[in-house]
């Protein structure tokens, strides 16, 4: 994601990339360079020590590193301080279907008595299950609560080996991983005599490059912490 990333925001009109920081590299390259927003894409054990050098450096993020829950978004807000003076924005993903996805999971949730999340994955993703479906149940969640929903029917009793999935917000959600995947994510709507599928497929990492360019051009105008793309596509 890193390479693919630096190719497309070189190509990008109106960016300039003039670092990129590698396992082992000092940050300190980053001031030096005059970077006014860095994009991470490194891993879960790092990121946070990666956000806080930036905020205090008082330069923007752009967060594609997996593994954000509430609490580290909570942490994250509190060293930004009560009047943030830089962005950062966390993207669980940067595909435009992807986010899509997600509004369009938003809308059904209210009208099905049922739901469940499968996201699938290549076998070298560290995390599970993926910040996107984490993100989709939660907004499912959300959508289901404000229109007054109760809990999703399962008459499960006995699930020893967990066959039935993670519980997110209250959405099962199940994680694939298979070589020969990239990303893809189904969620399973269900009510009386019908269904309803609404899935995404990324089948190259170029599916996330424009994101990732409408990220970086509008986490500069972002204060404080903003998760998912939909403020800077004008979503919300």
């Amino acid at each position: 994601m890193g390479s693919e990333s630096v190719r497309s925001l070189n190509a990008a009109d109106g960016i300039d990339v003039v670092a990129e920081i590698d396992l082992g590299d000092s940050l300190d390259v980053l001031t030096e360079a005059g970077v006014e927003v860095v994009v991470d894409f490194t891993n879960p054990s790092v990121v946070m020590d990666n956000l806080r050098w930036c905020i205090d450096h008082g330069i923007h993020a752009v967060v594609g590193t997996s593994g954000f829950d509430d609490d580290r978004v909570a942490q994250v807000h509190g060293w930004l301080g009560d009047s943030p003076t830089v962005g950062v924005l966390v993207v669980p993903n940067f595909s435009i279907g992807a986010v899509l996805m997600m509004r369009f999971s938003a809308i059904a949730a209210p009208f099905f008595e049922s739901v469940e999340v499968i996201e699938l994955h290549h076998p070298d993703k560290v995390d599970a299950p993926s910040g996107t479906a984490t993100r989709t149940a939660e907004i499912i969640a959300a959508a289901r609560t404000a229109a007054g929903k109760g809990p999703i029917p399962d008459a499960t009793t006995s699930d020893p080996d967990g066959s039935r999935g993670a519980s997110v917000a209250g959405i099962r959600v199940h994680a694939v991983r298979a070589r020969g995947l990239v990303a893809s994510q189904e969620v399973l709507f269900g009510g009386k005599g019908e269904t309803l599928t609404i899935r995404h497929d990324s089948i190259h990492r170029e599916s996330f490059m424009p994101g990732v360019v409408a990220a970086v051009r509008g986490v500069a105008q972002l204060r404080g912490v903003t998760v998912g793309l939909d403020t800077v596509l004008g979503l919300e």
